[in-house]
């Protein structure tokens, strides 16, 4: 698929996704957001990448919000259509995906961008970077999944804060929070994430892909968590990795994972 919106790079193991709409500030439109999901999936399916990156072009913006020019004029059913699909393309499909996401945020991440950062696994921010969710302030609320990440990031009385005040914080503020795991210099953020992703990637595949399914299952309703892991733990007995990454210990040396 030939991309207008983003560029898909794959160097070692890890797959760098920019956003790159530099003057609408990566804004997210439906094309867009089309897009996102096509390379993710394709990333994800491909057994030579064991970790992606998603960031935006430029030192402004990771992604400025949503195009809001392209819903203006949105009915109910409009609007909640736009929600669903929004969720099932893209937030909800990168927080489940197999393959761990790393967002490294540099710039504004409001709206929609924000989403998309709380919706990876591992979350990076550059000094300059400014977090928000901004729906208030334009007569909604956030429909990507903010109003449900947001609380279980930061607890319910910041993200009840920020959500109704539609205010910006720093990535200071966004580290101590706890939405963020590091902060760096703009010229490092890249840098760090691959640092992070090159550690992601000499581990088990299997093993990796089972964790974010067992910590997924204790945020979802009816789910229990512990159940969850106790059932992929098992699972990961009956993998080559398994076998690959035991007989490594035994016999002190690098395990080699073939993710199988």
């Amino acid at each position: 698929m030939s991309y207008q919106n983003i560029l898909s790079i794959t160097n070692d193991f890890i797959c760098t996704i920019t956003v790159n709409r530099p003057k609408k500030l990566n804004a997210l439109n439906s094309a867009t957001i089309q897009e996102l999901h096509h390379a993710f999936k394709q990333a994800d399916e491909d057994n030579n990448i064991r970790v992606i990156i998603i960031t935006g072009s430029g030192d402004k913006a990771f992604v400025a919000g949503a195009d809001i020019a392209e819903f203006a004029d949105f009915s109910v059913v409009e609007g909640e259509s736009l929600a669903s699909q929004g969720q099932a393309l893209l937030f909800d499909y990168v927080a489940n995906l197999s393959t761990p996401v790393i967002a490294a945020v540099n710039g504004f991440a409001l709206g929609g961008g924000l989403e998309l950062a709380m919706a990876a696994h591992i979350r990076i921010a550059s000094d300059n970077a400014k977090m928000g969710l901004p729906e208030v302030s334009l007569g909604v609320i956030p429909g990507y999944g903010g109003t449900q990440r947001l609380p279980q990031l930061i607890g319910k009385g910041r993200a009840l804060e920020m959500i109704l005040t539609a205010g910006m914080i720093d990535a200071q503020k966004a580290l101590s929070y706890g939405l963020v795991n590091h902060i760096t210099s703009l010229e490092e953020l890249i840098p760090l994430a691959h640092k992070i992703a090159s550690k992601i990637s000499k581990n088990s595949p299997m093993a990796i892909t089972a964790a974010i399914v067992a910590i997924n299952a204790g945020y979802e309703d009816g789910v229990n968590g512990f159940d969850e892991e106790v059932t992929q733990f098992g699972k990961c007995f009956g993998t080559a990795d398994f076998k690959e990454g035991t007989q490594a210990f035994l016999e002190k040396r690098k395990a080699n994972f073939k993710g199988e």
